[in-house]
């Protein structure tokens, strides 16, 4: 069981047994995942046949040199242009990564092992109230402001309110330099206040745009 299905010479009978153990682990895997990430459809979707692609490579360049420095090349010519993840999103593909590894391999119930039991792992974990010591949970906040609002101490008697803590997390300008974005990490001393929080930082910057969001959903752009 614990043995790889490969031998010498690869088989059909072989590498169609590795996809559709690979496969179908992987969408499992996924549809797990799926309860505590919060990503699109189209990442699930990618996570689900990742383990079946990373097999692949390996199945084929494996123990050929000459085709694995091909298959290198051939990567490299792509560009891949992305938003940063969340630390959720990572894990899910490395994992799917390890486990394509295993399926390469041949070792079918290892990659199986691999993808169903930190799927199940990462699921309770991430249900237990371990790592939160009590805490408010960080938060993201933006704010759009004018350009003749001086924004470094503008808000400080409204942050010390409403924050436990707050901290520049970044500042750009917008909208032909006439406008300012401002980012902060914070962390709310009462989430049921968030609104009259909100209020009043829109009755400092002219009601321009203010998002508080979850901080894994920071954006590479501000």
């Amino acid at each position: 069981m614990f043995d790889t299905i490969y031998t010498s010479t690869l088989t059909a009978q072989a590498f169609f047994m590795m996809a559709g153990v690979s496969l179908l682990s992987g969408l499992l895997f996924s549809w797990l995942m799926s309860f505590r990430v919060r990503s699109t459809k189209r990442f699930f979707l990618v996570t689900a046949i990742m383990p079946f692609a990373i097999a692949t490579v390996i199945t084929f360049v494996s123990g050929s040199i000459g085709a694995g420095i091909a298959m290198g090349g051939t990567f490299s010519l792509i560009r891949f242009r992305s938003a940063q993840g969340s630390a959720d999103e990572l894990a899910a593909i490395l994992i799917a990564m390890s486990s394509g590894i295993a399926f390469g391999m041949g070792y079918l119930a290892y990659g199986v092992i691999i993808l169903l039991g930190l799927a199940a792992v990462f699921n309770l974990i991430s249900a237990l109230p371990i790592f939160e010591h009590g805490g408010a949970e960080e938060r993201l906040l933006k704010i759009t402001i004018p350009e003749s609002l001086d924004y470094v101490t503008v808000f400080d008697d409204v942050f010390d309110r409403y924050l436990t803590c707050h901290e520049p997390d970044g500042v750009k300008t917008t909208a032909m330099g006439s406008m300012f974005k401002l980012s902060f990490r914070v962390k709310m001393k009462d989430s049921s206040q968030e609104k009259r929080f909100i209020d009043e930082l829109r009755e400092r910057n002219g009601n321009l745009e203010v998002a508080l969001l979850p901080y894994y959903e920071k954006q590479i752009q501000l």
